[in-house]
C-alpha cells in the first residue's frame, strides 16, 4: 500500500483506527505511539507488547552457491551455523564502512533468508543484486509479500501458544522454524526481552494482531517505545550506530566479524582497523544531570574542545537515567572517562560507561 510519497503496510488502517500518532519512517507512514512511549516501553519490559515491524524487507538467497555467496556479502560466518539458525551481522563495503546490518535466517546450506532494514531495503537489493555477479544463485526480493509482526516480552512465549496456538517453546535465541503456508516464526527481537517475530501473508498478519489485541495480553506499541528499548541494551540502529562512515570495529560489534573467515567484502579494511585500533569508538555516557543528549550534540573533553557527538540519546526509562550513546576520539573512549556534553547553550558533565544501560532479559 502507499500513500504519496510513502508505503503503508497492511496494519496501517488499524493503526489510524487506535488513534496511532503516524509519522514517516524509512519510507513508510509508522505508527510511533498509541499511548505514550513510556507505557508501551513498560508494557514490553513487564509484560507483552506488539510491534507492527511490516516494514522490515525480506530477500531470499538460493542456489548450490547460496552458502558461498552469502558468506561473500556477509561479515558474519554461516558455514557454522545449523539450519534453522540465524546470524546477525552486517554487509560492509571495501573500506570497511556499513552498507547495513541484518539477519541471516540459515534454512539450509542452499537456501538463506534475509531481513533487511525498511530505510536501506532499495540500496541493499541493488548491492546484494551487483554483488552477485559469477556466483550461482537465485535472488528474490520478497519485501511485498511478508508482513511481520514482533511479540516482545516476558509473557510472550505465553501469549504466542495460548492466543495465536503457535508452537515456539522449542525456540531457543536466534532459532527459528517454518510454519503452513510460507509463514515463519523466530525468537528474535530488537528489544532486549524475550519475544518472537512472526512472518506471513498480509491477512494473516491482520489476523494475528485482532486477536492479539481482543486477548487484552499484548498492548500495541510503536516505533517510539522500540527506539527507547533498543537503545538501553545497546543495540545499534543504522544510521545512527552503524552507517557507511562507522564500522563494526568502530562501533564494538567485532563479535560478529569473523576476520577468520577466507573472504568477504570488507575483509582488508576491517582487520586493518582491528589490529591498529579504531581512530574513533562508540561509548555509553551518563549524564550527571537529569538534562537530555539528543542525535547530533557535540561530546566535549573536560576542557572544552570537541572530541565526538551524539548518536543516540534518551532519559532511559528503565534505569532512570539521561545516557546516551556517542562516537567519540578513541582516546576518550576509556571507561569512566569524564566527558562534557553540549545541551543547546549549557554543558553538562558525564562519564563514559557500558553502552548497555540496561540488562538484557533473552531466554537462551
Amino acid at each position: 500500500m502507499e500513500s504519496g510519497n510513502n508505503k503503508r503496510t497492511c496494519l496501517y488502517d488499524k493503526h489510524v483506527a487506535l488513534g496511532a500518532l503516524i509519522s514517516p519512517f524509512g519510507g513508510f507512514d509508522m505508527p510511533i505511539q498509541y499511548s505514550n512511549i513510556v507505557d508501551e516501553h513498560q508494557a514490553v519490559r513487564q509484560a507483552c507488547g506488539v510491534f507492527d515491524v511490516s516494514h522490515m524487507g525480506e530477500v531470499l538467497i538460493s542456489g548450490k552457491d547460496a552458502e558461498r555467496y552469502v558468506n561473500h556479502i556477509f561479515t558474519n560466518d554461516v558455514t557454522k551455523a545449523v539450519n534453522g539458525q540465524i546470524l546477525y551481522g552486517m554487509m560492509c563495503y571495501e573500506h570497511g564502512g556499513v552498507v547495513d546490518d541484518l539477519l541471516v535466517y540459515k534454512v539450509d546450506a542452499d537456501c538463506y533468508f534475509l531481513v533487511i532494514n525498511a530505510s536501506n531495503i532499495d540500496k541493499d537489493w541493488a548491492w546484494i543484486q551487483q554483488q552477485a555477479k559469477g556466483y550461482e544463485v537465485s535472488l528474490e526480493h520478497q519485501s511485498e509479500q511478508y508482513g511481520e509482526l514482533a511479540i516482545q516480552g516476558p509473557q510472550a512465549e505465553a501469549v504466542m501458544e495460548e492466543v495465536l496456538g503457535i508452537a515456539c517453546k522449542e525456540l531457543t535465541f536466534y532459532t527459528f522454524k517454518r510454519l503452513d503456508g510460507g509463514r515463519l516464526v523466530s525468537r528474535t527481537g530488537y528489544t532486549g526481552e524475550d519475544g518472537f517475530e512472526l512472518y506471513a501473508e498480509a491477512d494473516y498478519i491482520r489476523e494475528c494482531w485482532d486477536k492479539l489485541l481482543a486477548s487484552g495480553r499484548c498492548k500495541p506499541c510503536g516505533l517510539g517505545c522500540r527506539d527507547t528499548l533498543r537503545f538501553e541494551v545497546g543495540l545499534p540502529l543504522y544510521g545512527d550506530e552503524l552507517s557507511e562512515n562507522i564500522t563494526p570495529v568502530m562501533a564494538g560489534l567485532s563479535i560478529f566479524v569473523k576476520l577468520d573467515k577466507e573472504e568477504f567484502i570488507g575483509k582488508e579494511a576491517l582487520a586493518k582497523q582491528k589490529a591498529e585500533g579504531p581512530a574513533k569508538k562508540l561509548v555509553g555516557i551518563e549524564l550527571h544531570d537529569k538534562a537530555i543528549p539528543r542525535h547530533g550534540y557535540t561530546v566535549l573533553n573536560m576542557e572544552g574542545a570537541p572530541i565526538g557527538e551524539v548518536t543516540t540519546g534518551y532519559h532511559a526509562i528503565s534505569v532512570d537515567k539521561s545516557v546516551c550513546i556517542a562516537l567519540v576520539d578513541a582516546q576518550y573512549a576509556k571507561l569512566d572517562t569524564e566527558l562534557q556534553i553540549q545541551i543547546r547553550k549549557k554543558v553538562f558533565a558525564g562519564k563514559v560507561v557500558k553502552k548497555q544501560f540496561y540488562h538484557k532479559n533473552y531466554k537462551k
